[in-house]
């Protein structure tokens, strides 16, 4: 597949720009799930590079989780090279006895999910999530701290804020699972869940990020902040999730008019 070179303006190195571009086939589906990369030789005529080099990129990728290479054999993408989110699909309420719908939704896909809580306290949000729920900017909200797993891999860092009113002495502030998941007690609470807005972003991960997420390098994280609304457009969550970019993307649903 022919290259367009711009090393005139990239700065980033020869191996970088090389993974840079693997990486959008992968990404885009040019190179599927379990396909083998072209092989080094191939490599070296396309980006008139050394072998040194090749392997560098190559390198790059495997760090990332995007490929697998074993001795002997040949370099190929990863089998869920990248993860689609459907928030649509988590919003609703769960059933008596069901899962939060984050976890059956991926048990859907064949995979397992798991959710670990990571701590639960009161504290001062960001500026953009006090806004988001139409507090002030030095007032406290209940936060629920959790990472989110697929297959034994971090996947999504989750900081979800409550209003204290609707906090204060309910499950929500007790540092243990929620049966159901919070749409679940939030509905129980006489607050369901009737609108979700999502705003995302992408973003250089944070130091807190890099690490819960095992992230490889630097690059871009996907942040999204979701507010869902009650009765009366009433916020009562505002919730920060952020996953590595090039593990995961999003998929919304639309319907004319």
């Amino acid at each position: 597949m022919p290259t367009t070179d711009t090393g005139a303006s990239d700065r980033r190195s020869l191996h970088e720009r090389i993974a840079a571009d693997l990486r959008d086939e992968i990404m885009s589906g040019d190179l599927a799930p379990g396909a083998s990369l072209p092989s080094t030789a191939q490599l070296k005529g396309r980006f008139d590079a050394s072998n040194a080099t090749i392997q560098k990129a190559l390198q790059v990728l495997k760090d990332e989780r995007l490929v697998v290479g074993r001795a002997g054999a040949s370099v190929t993408v990863r089998e869920h090279r990248q993860r689609t989110m459907r928030p649509a699909s988590y919003m609703a309420p769960a059933g008596p006895g069901e899962p939060y719908r984050w976890l059956s939704e991926a048990a859907k896909l064949g995979t397992h999910a798991r959710s670990t809580l990571l701590d639960v306290g009161e504290v001062r949000p960001p500026a953009d999530v006090a806004a988001a729920l139409n507090i002030g900017a030095d007032a406290t909200a209940l936060l629920r701290h959790q990472v989110l797993s697929v297959d034994g891999e971090p996947a999504e860092l989750v900081k979800s804020y409550y209003p204290m009113d609707i906090a204060r002495g309910t499950a929500i502030a007790e540092k243990q699972r929620i049966k159901g998941g919070t749409p679940t007690l939030l509905a129980e609470l006489g607050f369901p869940p009737r609108l979700s807005m999502d705003r995302v972003a992408a973003r250089v991960p944070t130091q807190e990020q890099y690490q819960a997420l095992d992230l490889p390098s630097d690059l871009p994280v996907l942040r999204t902040l979701r507010v869902v609304y009650t009765d009366g457009d009433r916020p009562v969550e505002a919730t920060v999730m952020v996953k590595a970019g090039h593990l995961y993307e999003v998929q919304y649903e639309f319907t004319a008019g």
